[in-house]
């Protein structure tokens, strides 16, 4: 197929309920899409200071790694009607290395009213780096997880028209 996908857990959470989600979401990609997986409770990320965070190795290497990729899907938090902190940090570190990625987003809030909390990180990214924005995200709320566990089919099936958005666009625009 030729694509690369990196998925990209925004959450530092212990008990991610957005990362539950991007698992659930790997098992919809076709065995042949070249796929890594970046859980930023794993990275050590510098806030973005606009000056010596660029040259951190860490920075560096996640720089790289969506740069590489032709499609970036990401798990994110939702906190106070918006997007995670972490999630911003890494765009505006990692900034050039989004230019012209398909973008696709998968959000878990703690109730309904948050739906709309991605677009300003939508519109940033399309407005600033040409990025493909895959028009229906997926949104969950607290109700469709129980026991630790993603139990909504719903969102499982909705996760699955994510990805197979994704590598449709993906092969479109290779």
């Amino acid at each position: 197929m030729g694509s690369k996908f990196v998925i990209i857990s925004a959450s530092l959470n212990m008990n991610s309920k957005s990362r539950l989600m991007m698992e659930e979401l790997l098992t919809h990609l076709p065995a042949d899409v070249e796929r890594e997986f970046i859980d930023l409770r794993d990275y050590d990320l510098p806030m973005c200071d606009g000056d010596s965070c660029y040259s951190d190795p860490i920075v560096i290497r996640l720089q790289q790694q969506i740069k590489a990729a032709n499609c970036v899907l990401v798990g994110i938090p939702v906190y106070n009607f918006a997007c995670s902190a972490s999630f911003k940090n890494l765009i505006e570190l990692t900034g050039q290395a989004w230019e012209e990625k398909i973008v696709g987003f998968v959000c878990a809030a703690g109730g309904h009213s948050s739906y709309m909390s991605v677009m300003n990180v939508a519109n940033s990214l399309m407005l600033d780096f040409r990025c493909v924005i895959i028009p229906r995200f997926v949104y969950s709320e607290g109700s469709s997880f129980s026991e630790g566990k993603l139990k909504d089919p719903k969102i499982k099936e909705r996760l699955g028209e994510l990805s197979q958005t994704a590598v449709k666009l993906a092969a479109a625009l290779s």
